[in-house]
């Protein structure tokens, strides 16, 4: 029984390493083709053209918005603060307070 559980948290283990891998992937294809696509756009200004607009930026959102939504499906609500960060936060104002009665700034 032992082994077999180990063995589906090893599977589960597998499957969470892999959708973080995808997820890395997914940000370096991101990061590479926008730099492509905001340095073609601003190779191909006009003469006056404004660079700083909603079409030199707007494939960056949307795809940013979705490559968002694909980080909190792999890392949930942890992606910002982590599982135990309110513990850890906790913990280091108790150290840092050592008992003293100093008022909060």
């Amino acid at each position: 029984m032992e082994n077999l559980e180990d063995q589906r948290r090893v599977e589960r283990a597998l499957k969470k390493v892999k959708s973080i891998k995808g997820f890395y992937k997914h940000l370096a294809v991101y990061i590479i083709i926008n730099i492509l696509l905001i340095a073609m756009h601003w190779r191909d200004l006009e003469p006056g053209e404004e660079f700083l607009s909603f079409e030199t930026f707007s494939t960056a959102i949307f795809w940013g918005l979705g490559l968002a939504i694909h980080a909190f499906g792999v890392f949930g609500t942890d992606v910002f603060f982590g599982s135990n960060w309110e513990d850890r936060k906790i913990r280091e104002i108790m150290d840092k307070d050592g008992g003293s009665n100093e008022k909060w700034e």
